[in-house]
């Protein structure tokens, strides 16, 4: 699996700031941003967050790239609807008969990981014999396993990261997602890290 910050609004926690201090100001925003203290941007976003006051920290978005995740994995993700996605379509891209996940349980069980290989090269196989037959890739793909990799660029304003994070990095939480979630959060945590500070022991933690 594979998690990078692509593109975030520049100086997110400035602008949130901004922000926030404009709902009770006569002065523009412009100029409170070109204003704000370090200390300032802390406090007033500490207390945003603390007061529940949670809109002006939607000024902030993240676009991340996720690599090497499971359809299981991405079909969880996309319920998250105040974001935007755009996931590799395997109605056009072949697939990668070496690309697919396999859950730690079943890969440290070598019986358990024989019956998953084994199930996986039947359905490839198929895959591969439909399309020799003239089947479309994206009628084909209907054979292939959840387990089959993908990639995705997604992007959450702070809020909702907030609100994923909160659901995601739990340890009742699938593992593949929250592994997942974890990296995504150490990727914010370098250009947000008070947004997110809450959070930041999760960056830290194993759930191996």
């Amino acid at each position: 699996m594979r998690v990078v910050l692509i593109s975030y609004t520049p100086n997110p926690e400035k602008v949130v700031a901004a922000a926030i201090r404009q709902c009770r100001s006569s002065i523009g925003a412009d100029k409170i941003l070109s204003e704000l203290r370090d200390d300032d941007v802390k406090r007033l976003i500490r207390n945003c967050i603390e007061m529940g006051h949670l809109s002006p920290i939607e000024h902030a978005s993240f676009t991340f790239l996720i690599e090497g995740i499971s359809r299981v994995t991405s079909h969880q993700l996309v319920r998250h609807r105040i974001a935007s996605y755009s996931q590799q379509s395997h109605r056009v891209v072949k697939i990668d008969p070496k690309n697919f996940v396999i859950p730690p349980s079943i890969e440290s069980n070598p019986e358990a990981k024989k019956i998953f290989m084994e199930a996986l090269n039947q359905c490839m196989e198929a895959y591969e014999k439909l399309l020799s037959l003239g089947i479309s890739r994206e009628d084909a793909r209907y054979i292939v396993p959840q387990a089959v990799g993908t990639s995705i660029v997604v992007t959450m304003n702070a809020r909702e990261l907030l609100h994923f994070f909160s659901l995601r990095l739990m340890v009742d939480s699938q593992w593949e997602i929250r592994e997942m979630a974890k990296l995504m959060l150490r990727e914010v945590l370098k250009v947000a890290p008070t947004i997110f500070e809450k959070f930041r022991d999760y960056a830290l933690t194993s759930y191996n």
